[in-house]
Formats: structure tokens, C-alpha cells, sequence
């Protein structure tokens, strides 16, 4: 207890870190409430049993920050952004003079390549925004609207996405934490409560040893997410002596860690970009068409609502979306290199493509783990679900996996200030 007031003097008795904290929570605030700002034209009745019997849109809601639910300004969150970068990742990974820029270049490579995402962005909250609109006129959700009329809510809604995504790149910069992840942390959060009422509203005293049960297992998955996010795999490096004058440099040994998940939360985040996207789509061509068109939308929208099929997807992208954001931002090749290139070399391992060979074994093993450890996580309320009928916790594993990785990684971030300051 006393390291923890110790810190938190340092914390808010430092002028420039106590800032970065309030220019965080500042930028937290005004996303909140354009979250619960609406756009014009809505039907609150439609829009509240529409939300009721569609659980796709539910999850949705909670991803976007809770503005979905009441059709707000930021309605689509930061999901073109998250899905403007699952794009460009993947052009990197097809492209190689676009890995040169993302790797080699530098910070002008990483400017650029975050410039490019950036713009990718707009026209997919345009296609969202438009999507959205057509589906919710279609359930009676938005009244009649003018062509201007429609053209200027999908023109707000776009407008909305690019300023919170320039709002989580301000809190980057200039805050504590990632932007983007702060957002969606903020948006569970602010879902929070209305999910623990709705237990609470559905309590019932026989289910009591199972709302225990319940709660032993959300720690076991704090302390797992907690273990596995900081748990790694040191590999040994040495430094080859040399001398340079009369003096004798090298000669040291250290490690180089590497994280059994180090794709952190991303996959998450990824793999529920595109099943949401997919779902989207078919929502609107249900709505939109008839005929042959519109029982194939009902067919693939029933598999989508088999929480089997559901379950074994979101595993499945989960699983390969960590190989995959591993792959892109951790390069065996280039680590390699510049171990040979500072005199480093890893014991009974030769320097260069051997080295490169072994790193990359070692993080195909670790990430093995890693990968398994998410995707049980993503479809362990679905499980709970399917056992216990509880619905109300229906996203508690992937919603308390983000919190904890954004918590922990803030908490990192601010001992890292501190620790700097101190220096």
C-alpha cells in the first residue's frame, strides 16, 4: 500500500505526466458525449426493440462505444479505422516495398503507413454510415428522410468516425495508453453497468452457487489474461569481446525477451471486425431484397446465429489473426541482423540466417500458446452461455480480456513515465 500512494504522489505531483493523464481523460469525456449525441430523424420505439431482438447489433453497440444504441454522432466508433488497418496490414504482408516502408524506414515509414490507413478509413465509414442507413429505414428505425436529409446523416456519421479517430491519435500523442484501445476500453466500460443491471434485474436465488461459479471463473480469467500477457521466453545473447584502443569492449550477457502473446489484443479486435462486417452486409441485403437473394441472407444470418458455428469461426480467426499480427510485427530476419551488426550473437547459434531460422522456431512455438490461450478466451462466454443460458454475459470474455490487456498496458505505460522521470 505504501508503494502504491508513493506512485500515485509521483504520478500527480509530476506536471507534464499529470497533464498527459488529464489530457486523456479530457479526450475520454468528449467521446462519451458524442456518444450520446443523435442524429436527427430517429424513431426511439423502432430503434429500442430493434436493439432488443438483434443480438449481432448488441455486440456492435458495445465495440462502438455504446453509440450505436441511440444512433449517436461517433455511431460506428473506431471500427472503419480498426478496419482500415486490418487492410493495410494485409497489403503489407502481399507488398513488400510496403513492409520496406513499415520496418525500414523508420518513423517516415510508420508516418506514412498510418497516413495511408488513415485515409483508407473515409470511404469505408462513408460505405458503414450508408450501409446502416438503408438497413435502419428499412426496419422503421430512421422516419422517412429527404435524399439531402440522408446524404447529410451518412456525411455527419463519417464526419464522426474521423474525428474520433483523430481524438484517439491525440490521446497517443499526447496522452497515456492507445488511443484506439482507450476508446473501445472506455465504450465496455460505459456498457458495464447496464449489463450488471440486467443480472441483477434477473436475479434468482436458486442460481446463487452458479452466479458464484460465474464469478470464480471471471478471476481465474483475470489472473490467466494477467499471467500470459506478462509471461515470455528469454533467449540468451552475448556480446562478443573486442578492443578498441587499450580498453576491452563486450563481453556481457543479457537475454532478449520475447512474449508468449505478443500480439496483445489486436486479434480480438481484428477477428470481430470481420465477422461483424459479414453480418452486416447480409442484415442489409435481408433487408433490402427479396427473393432467392434474401432466403440465402436468412440461411448464412442462421448460421451466424449458431453459436457452434459462431464460436468455431471467431476461434478460428482469433488463432490465425495472432500468427498473423506476429508475423507482421516481429521480424526474425531483421533482429538478426542487427544483433550481427552490434557483435551479439545468441550461445551454439550461428550469426545471420541461423539465428533468423531459430528466432523464428522459437516464436512459431511461443505464439502457439499464445494464439490458443485467445481464442479460448473469445469463445469462452459463448460456451457459458450455451451451458448456463445466461445471456447477460454473453461478451464477458472477449469485453474483460480488452479491459485487462488496455489496464495493464496503461499501467506499463505510467510506470515507464515515471521511471523516465525519475532518470
Amino acid at each position: 500500500m505504501p508503494k502504491v500512494t508513493e506512485k500515485l504522489k509521483l504520478i500527480f505531483g509530476d506536471k507534464a505526466l499529470r497533464m498527459r493523464i488529464i489530457f486523456t481523460l479530457v479526450g475520454l469525456a468528449i467521446f462519451r458525449v458524442l456518444a450520446a449525441i443523435p442524429i436527427p430523424g430517429i424513431n426511439k420505439i423502432a430503434l429500442a426493440n430493434f436493439f432488443q431482438n438483434n443480438q449481432f447489433f448488441g455486440l456492435l453497440n458495445v465495440f462502438s462505444g455504446g453509440g450505436l444504441s441511440n444512433l449517436s454522432l461517433v455511431m460506428l466508433g473506431v471500427g472503419p479505422y480498426i478496419t482500415a488497418s486490418i487492410i493495410m496490414q494485409l497489403l503489407t504482408m502481399m507488398s513488400e516495398k510496403l513492409k520496406a516502408i513499415y520496418q525500414e524506414e523508420g518513423e517516415i515509414g510508420r508516418k506514412k503507413f498510418s497516413q495511408w490507413t488513415r485515409l483508407v478509413s473515409i470511404p469505408l465509414s462513408a460505405l458503414q454510415a450508408f450501409g446502416f442507413m438503408i438497413l435502419l429505414s428499412k426496419q422503421g428505425v430512421l422516419t422517412s428522410l429527404s435524399t439531402s436529409d440522408f446524404v447529410i446523416n451518412i456525411i455527419v456519421i463519417t464526419a464522426g468516425s474521423a474525428l474520433l479517430m483523430w481524438i484517439g491519435e491525440l490521446i497517443t500523442e499526447f496522452g497515456i495508453g492507445n488511443g484506439t484501445s482507450l476508446i473501445i476500453f472506455a465504450g465496455i466500460i460505459a456498457a458495464a453497468p447496464t449489463s450488471i443491471g440486467r443480472l441483477l434485474f434477473s436475479y434468482d436465488a436458486s442460481q446463487l452457487p452458479l452466479y458464484l461459479g460465474l464469478a470464480v471463473a471471471a478471476a481465474a480469467v483475470i489472473y490467466a489474461v494477467v499471467f500470459i500477457t506478462e509471461a515470455e521466453r528469454p533467449i540468451p545473447v552475448t556480446y562478443a569481446k573486442r578492443v578498441r584502443g587499450n580498453k576491452m569492449f563486450g563481453g556481457i550477457s543479457t537475454y532478449l525477451p520475447l512474449r508468449l502473446n505478443q500480439a496483445g489484443v489486436i486479434p480480438i479486435i481484428f477477428a470481430l471486425s470481420l465477422l461483424l462486417f459479414p453480418q452486416m452486409i447480409l442484415q442489409f441485403i435481408k433487408g433490402a431484397s427479396t427473393g432467392v437473394i434474401s432466403d440465402v441472407s436468412n440461411v448464412l444470418l442462421g448460421w451466424l446465429a449458431n453459436n457452434w458455428i459462431y464460436g468455431a469461426m471467431y476461434f478460428f480467426f482469433v488463432f490465425v489473426f495472432t500468427y498473423f499480427y506476429t508475423a507482421v510485427t516481429f521480424d526474425p530476419k531483421m533482429i538478426s541482423e542487427n544483433l550481427q551488426k552490434s557483435g551479439a550473437f545468441i550461445p551454439g547459434v550461428r550469426p545471420g540466417g541461423s539465428t533468423a531460422e531459430y528466432l523464428g522456431k522459437v516464436t512459431t512455438r511461443i505464439t502457439l500458446v499464445g494464439a490458443l490461450f485467445l481464442g479460448i478466451i473469445a469463445v469462452l462466454p459463448l460456451a457459458i452461455k450455451a451451458f448456463t443460458g445466461i445471456t447477460s454475459i454473453a461478451i464477458g470474455g472477449t469485453a474483460l480480456l480488452i479491459v485487462v490487456s488496455v489496464v495493464i498496458d496503461l499501467i506499463k505505460r505510467i510506470d515507464a513515465q515515471i521511471s523516465m522521470r525519475e532518470y
